[in-house]
């Protein structure tokens, strides 16, 4: 009787070994198509074509953590910057996520939005500079005759030169940051929310 017993424990054991390792299973399988979607996002952003076509092919199991995948690989190309390169990429990304949404109408709201936001900080930005320029440049007219004085020749320098400004400009850059920052995410984690909870099968 005894050994009917430790028997039938062994095989409960077994069973629930089992069961843990196909709950594991699952978890690993959801985490690879979630990869999968950041290689089909990357692939994207370095001109793949065919991302929607890709997506809408999947069967309806796996195109959750797939499509989540690519949403998150395409939305992290989206980031406050001033360079036009870095803007193209985040303009690159905003078409990739516009395919994904099939052209939705609330996704073309958010992602306006989202280009506002991104437009508004490189503005902002520019002024902001400019205007910091302008207040430095007095100060610069007089340094420049005291350097004359002392080297015994003219000198030209920038606003930039002074020691104050980058500490200033490094200041309103963060505030500028926090500012637009907050706006930015709060729109990207809406696109990711429509796209992935609200439009996913």
């Amino acid at each position: 009787m005894a050994e009917i017993k430790s028997t039938m424990d062994m095989v409960m054991e077994r069973a629930a070994r089992i069961a843990a390792e196909g709950a594991g299973e699952g978890d690993y399988l959801g985490e690879e198509q979630f990869k999968e979607g950041m290689r089909l996002g990357a692939a994207y952003m370095r001109g793949e074509t065919g991302l929607a076509e890709r997506l809408t092919a999947l069967p309806p199991k796996e195109s959750g953590p797939v499509r989540k995948g690519a949403v998150q690989s395409l939305l992290r190309n989206i980031f406050l910057a001033r360079e036009p390169e870095k803007q193209e990429l985040a303009e690159k990304a905003m078409h990739g996520l516009i395919e994904v949404g099939q052209g939705d109408g609330k996704l073309l709201q958010i992602l306006g939005e989202l280009k506002k936001i991104l437009d508004g900080y490189r503005q902002h930005g520019e002024q902001l500079k400019e205007q910091l320029e302008a207040q430095f440049t007095q100060q610069m007219a007089m340094m420049e005759q005291n350097l004359a004085k002392q080297a015994g020749m003219a000198m030209k320098l920038q606003p930039s030169q002074h020691p104050k400004f980058q500490e200033e400009w490094a200041r309103i850059q963060g505030q500028l940051n926090e500012q637009y920052g907050k706006a930015l995410q709060q729109l990207k984690d809406l696109v990711e929310r429509h796209l992935v909870m609200e439009v996913a099968p």
